[in-house]
């Protein structure tokens, strides 16, 4: 789900790299990003200043587009990070991996993160064969993710499930596609979170506040 008015091709524009919003399009010809690989705007080729300030606080934008995470999630995130045991950077992105949304995507069952929420809001997910309808919910070591039974054959399902057979899966998920049922095994490790994203320059901009 796009929070913006911009649609994810500008997003990733703005960014001047691609995040990967549209899921299976990114890889394509099709994708607008290879064909205009410039800020959006009428000023968008003119030369700009770039700061400490602004170059955090791009980082920042950038990581709330790649997750669909609003601003005060966002910030809730680091907070939760800085009292966590362990380095402040890496936490914020463990959080943000292990959010519901996120994990369903890696396991492939979601052909983007967008999707992915709009399949857990709309009731389509069972974590422990319960239904879970938070997209934002933190899953935790050894819970079980599902598509739900009656839900195995709509349209968004098959699609996701066609692709994410050529999918690597983390070795922190265990994944059967076949039956669409996985398991956070345990949390991830910094080398095995493959985004864009230089979290501790983040962290390095909420400090000052």
């Amino acid at each position: 789900m796009i929070t913006s008015k911009e649609s994810a091709c500008k997003q990733c524009r703005r960014e001047k790299e691609k995040l990967f919003l549209k899921g299976q399009r990114c890889f394509s010809d099709k994708c607008v990003f290879e064909k205009k690989p410039y800020v959006p705007g009428q000023r968008a080729k003119r030369r700009l200043v770039e700061t400490e300030y602004y170059n955090q606080l791009r980082e920042k934008q950038k990581a709330k587009r790649y997750y669909g995470v609003l601003e005060r999630q966002f910030r809730n995130y680091y907070k939760k990070s800085v009292k966590k045991k362990g380095i402040a950077g890496e936490n914020l992105l463990k959080f943000l991996e292990t959010r519901l949304d996120s994990v369903l995507y890696m396991m492939g069952f979601a052909i983007s993160r967008a999707q992915a929420k709009q399949l857990i809001t709309h009731g389509h997910v069972r974590v422990n064969g319960k239904k879970v309808d938070r997209p934002s919910y933190q899953l935790k070591e050894g819970d079980e993710v599902s598509i739900a039974e009656s839900s195995k054959e709509i349209l968004p399902v098959i699609e996701a499930k066609e692709s994410g057979a050529s999918l690597t899966i983390p070795g922190y998920l265990e994944v059967d596609l076949d039956n669409l049922r996985g398991r956070l095994l345990r949390y991830p490790e910094r080398d095995e979170i493959k985004v864009p994203i230089n979290e501790q320059v983040i962290i390095e901009l909420y400090s000052k506040y």
